[in-house]
């Protein structure tokens, strides 16, 4: 890795590249190596960069590897070119974006972990005065590296223009982008249940189509995975439409153009206004919110077919006019802003149970109307908490879990479940609390206390009395649910009460999901953490998984995007013999799920009998911190042998040439089409595993376990050694070499066969092999368990991870000369060797800061010359368990602004307790 970067060095030094320069960048020791062709798909124009393509246009931010790690202070970006003869080409170029900050307006602003400019710092939480909709204090942990979410919303109405009848009906339609996948949640009214929509694309044709699952709800719930990026682009320019179809004899149609909106992000209360007359083609939506500390209700209207001349817009309550409000709406403005201020208690309580209408109504010799109750906002999003003693008031590591998922109905009704489990005394009180209003008192606005059954550890029951800011709160993300018991009377479990978005899954969240504490593993692990993980059994007999947890330990070094959290497996829990371990995925943030199609049919039945678990393993806890044990009724009698996804990749089945030609995310390697997602050994070297993500080929090298047999063999045509078949392994039982499998097992992530008896380390695109963990394959059974590497004990004060790729710190100790010397290598092998970094050369033993083009010195890394070698090594940080982390200019470390200005209260006001976390 330390080749690349300085290959990359030399790049950015240049601060441009051509796409044929950049197919040069190679060595030995790279990961993800660039194709040797200047493009890695024919008729594509773009740049390769550190061994990735990218499009033209496309921005980023050089990732030079351990131990320099993402430059974000440097931007690159594919410029197109053009060459005498008219083709178009890429060219890299890359700048320093840091003399573009803005001018921070506070006096001491701070450089956040991750971030090239300094901003100003966010304020503490001891004002007590934040209003309602600050929500700066909630946790965005569960965002994955790299990844954004944007909101859209569609109105969609009867086609007038067509010389059918217009359709009555009028549908709203609420999507989530997150990186190329597409949630939408869409209800509808005055129509049948859809049979399919349509998502067109700007040149009239079909770009996606989702046939809608029979069903009474008034909710379509899906998402559209593996969006191209052309679709992509006009769906952020709003250049994308959707239609929606029944299959009634009486066929209704109803479409709307896709858009983004202001007022999405605080939305709470929403409203569908139709009209009573048929054929009218007429609708609108309302999307209401309460303000922040006063009780008026802000709302935006979006109308179709309806306004074209002044009208009034009037707040009903069954036929009263409460309000009214004269509307200057045009067609050229179709979206008419107000806010009704000071709603009285009876206006709110009528707000809350969903008896409030909205009613529109032009002016003129023909008035029209349309009307609609206002509710509280609808999705197919699951509104849920996990528990944690790391996010009590005052923070612990019990072991101990809290579980909760909730409905809110039309009439205000919010129907609660709750399960605790490992806590350390007795339950005193189960309440929903809003945040503390002052450091020494909670704020109480539900007690769930005389529903809890101390012998299940569940509560159920339903919260009839929700007011209408309860209601808005709760949807904005600002309620939290407290467990206090007889050792901790002010909570030993708090969880923030939130959404979790839809994911497409087939996973039951409407039931409790299983509890993932450390009391459940074995031995128990007193830690802060707790999750809870949703897990079912399709037709297919394929496993469905949904992980969230809360309060995992985090990174060593909080600037390290893509670090991950945690290793999700499930295994089985087996008196009778050992625990076997599947890999089920790693994960970033505070949640993971995915699809498992290889389960054996020992498994299955482990999951049948309630004999199976579900744990998460961390740096700090390798042997699992969290766990929880999974009860999955299925008749599945046989294990079914496929591939392990998540909800990013579709299944990959092959295809025809002509049609991999046409699709935008194929990758060209090698004079082949390759399809988005498929793996494949490249023909120049066997000792490569190369995958297609997305039009990128990533190719790795392949990294061979070591075996314990005396004595190995080489397959022909393989790249790693296997023990000799005429030697028994080690590990392996009298039993298995009885009934050994002679076919091997199937191993999703090289999609390769593997012998009976072989072990491997696992290889998950797009991170490579991962090291940290070894397979092997059973042979009295083909099926292939995964487990992590346990590393050794150091007793030196300095290690160092002599490779990127390994697993494991080692002691330093001096490297040998190698006794096989060439002659050119003669005259420095009678003294030290001296090296080179960059364009200078350093004599053994020197030690230096790294010099990086558009950056300067990282007086962050240091390196030295060990033997003609050189090494480099990031300074080590301590591990921070705060909430507010900050990076001082100059500063290697992050530390905790709240120690900093806890600090300055104690000395301030000794008798006073350190600030607390909520």
């Amino acid at each position: 890795m330390l080749a690349v970067a300085v290959s990359v060095l030399c790049v950015l030094s240049c601060a441009w590249l051509h796409t044929s320069a950049a197919s040069r960048l190679k060595s030995p020791a790279l990961p993800i190596q660039s194709e040797r062709e200047p493009l890695p798909s024919k008729g594509l124009s773009g740049c390769s960069f550190g061994g990735r393509f990218y499009s033209l246009e496309d921005t980023w931010h050089p990732d030079l590897g351990e131990p320099f790690g993402v430059m974000h202070c440097v931007q690159c970006n594919c410029e197109p070119q053009k060459s005498r003869r008219g083709k178009v080409f890429g060219k890299v170029n890359c700048k320093n974006i840091k003399q573009d900050c803005p001018n921070p307006e506070c006096e001491d602003p701070v450089l956040l972990p991750g971030h090239c400019c300094k901003t100003c710092p966010k304020e503490k939480e001891d004002d007590l005065h934040k209003s309602y909709n600050d929500r700066s204090y909630l946790s965005s942990d569960d965002m994955g590296p790299g990844e954004s979410r944007t909101d859209f919303v569609a109105l969609l109405t009867g086609i007038k223009d067509s010389w059918l009848p217009s359709s009555s009906g009028v549908a709203r339609a609420r999507f989530t982008l997150t990186r190329n996948s597409l949630a939408f949640s869409i209800t509808y009214q005055r129509m049948g249940r859809p049979a399919k929509i349509v998502f067109v694309s700007v040149d009239g044709t079909t770009a996606f189509e989702y046939k809608v699952p029979k069903g009474n709800s008034d909710m379509i719930c899906g998402v559209w995975k593996n969006i191209a990026k052309p679709l992509l682009r006009q769906l952020q320019s709003e250049q994308m439409r959707i239609t929606m179809t029944t299959a009634s004899t009486r066929r209704d149609e109803v479409e709307g153009k896709i858009i983004k909106h202001r007022a999405l992000f605080a939305e709470t209360f929403s409203t569908i206004l139709t009209s009573e007359e048929e054929n009218s083609g007429m609708g609108g939506i309302a999307m209401l919110t309460l303000s922040d500390t006063e009780n008026n209700l802000h709302f935006i209207l979006i109308l179709q077919g309806l306004i074209k001349h002044k009208g009034k817009v009037q707040m009903v309550y069954r036929q009263h006019v409460l309000r009214e409000i004269r509307a200057n709406i045009t067609s050229h403005d179709p979206d008419f802003a107000e806010v009704l201020t000071d709603l009285n208690s009876r206006e709110l309580f009528w707000l809350s149970r969903g008896q409030l209408a909205i009613a529109v109504t032009t002016e003129g010799h023909d008035p029209k109307q349309v009307s609609g109750f206002i509710t509280g906002r609808k999705s197919c999003d699951t509104i849920q908490s996990v528990m944690s003693s790391d996010d009590a008031l005052m923070p612990g590591k019990t072991g101990g879990v809290g579980s909760a998922i909730f409905k809110l109905h039309d009439n205000g009704t919010l129907d609660y479940q709750v399960q605790v489990a490992g806590l350390t005394s007795n339950v005193l009180g189960l309440t929903i609390e809003q945040k503390p209003r002052r450091r020494n008192k909670r704020s109480v606005l539900y007690d769930l206390t005389p529903e809890y059954n101390g012998v299940t550890g569940q509560a159920m029951g339903s919260w009839s009395r929700l007011e209408a800011r309860h209601i808005h709160m709760l949807l904005q993300n600002e309620l939290f649910i407290n467990v206090a018991t007889a050792h901790n009377q002010d909570g030993e479990l708090r969880g923030q009460i939130k959404a979790l978005y839809y994911s497409g899954l087939d996973a039951p969240r409407h039931e409790l999901p299983t509890p993932l504490a450390g009391f459940f593993v074995s031995p128990p692990v007193r830690t802060g953490a707790s999750g809870h993980a949703w897990v079912s059994v399709d037709q297919s007999c394929h496993l469905h998984y949904e992980i969230v947890v809360a309060g995992l330990n985090k990174a060593d070094d909080v600037t390290v995007n893509a670090h991950l959290h945690g290793l999700a497996e499930i295994g089985e829990l087996d008196d009778s013999s050992t625990t076997h371990k599947r890999l089920l995925t790693g994960f970033y943030g505070s949640q993971a799920h995915g699809v498992l199609k290889d389960i054996s049919s020992e498994l299955l039945q482990h999951l049948d009998q309630g004999t199976a678990f579900i744990q998460v393993s961390t740096k700090m806890n390798p042997r699992g911190e969290i766990r929880g044990r999974v009860h999955v009724p299925n008749s599945c009698e046989l294990g079914h042998r496929g591939d392990t996804e998540d909800t990013e990749a579709e299944e990959v089945l092959p295809r025809d040439p002509e049609e991999l030609k046409k699709d935008p995310q194929t990758c060209f390697f090698e004079n082949q089409h390759h399809a988005h997602g498929s793996r494949w050994t490249p023909n120049y070297d066997k000792c490569f595993t190369c995958s297609c993500q997305k039009k990128t080929v990533i190719c790795d090298p392949v990294i061979c376990p070591t075996l314990t047999c005396p004595k190995t063999v080489q397959p022909e045509g393989k790249c790693c050694p296997v023990c000799d078949d005429r030697r028994e392994p080690k590990d392996m039982k009298a039993t298995e070499k009885a009934t050994e499998n002679p076919e091997g097992c199937y191993f999703e992530g090289d999609q390769k066969m593997h012998a009976p008896g072989t072990t491997w380390h696992p290889f998950v695109p797009p991170f490579g092999y991962i090291k940290c963990a070894i397979c092997t394959c059973k042979g009295s059974t083909g099926e292939v368990h995964c487990e992590k590497v346990t590393c050794p004990a150091l007793t030196c004060s300095h290690p160092v991870r002599r490779n990127p790729s390994d697993c494991c710190k080692e002691c330093p100790e001096e490297e040998k000369t190698s006794p096989g010397l060439e002659h050119t290598e003669m005259m420095q092998a009678d003294g030290p060797r001296h090296c080179k970094f960059g364009k200078n050369y350093y004599q053994n033993s020197d030690n230096w800061h790294p010099w990086v083009p558009l950056v300067g010195e990282m007086k962050c890394i240091n390196c030295w010359c060990d033997h003609g070698v050189t090494k480099c090594q990031r300074k080590q940080c301590p591990i921070l368990t705060c909430t507010n982390i900050t990076r001082k200019e100059g500063a290697c470390c992050p530390e905790c602004t709240d120690s900093i200005e806890d600090d300055e209260i104690v000395m301030k006001t000794p008798d006073k307790r350190r600030s607390w976390r909520h």
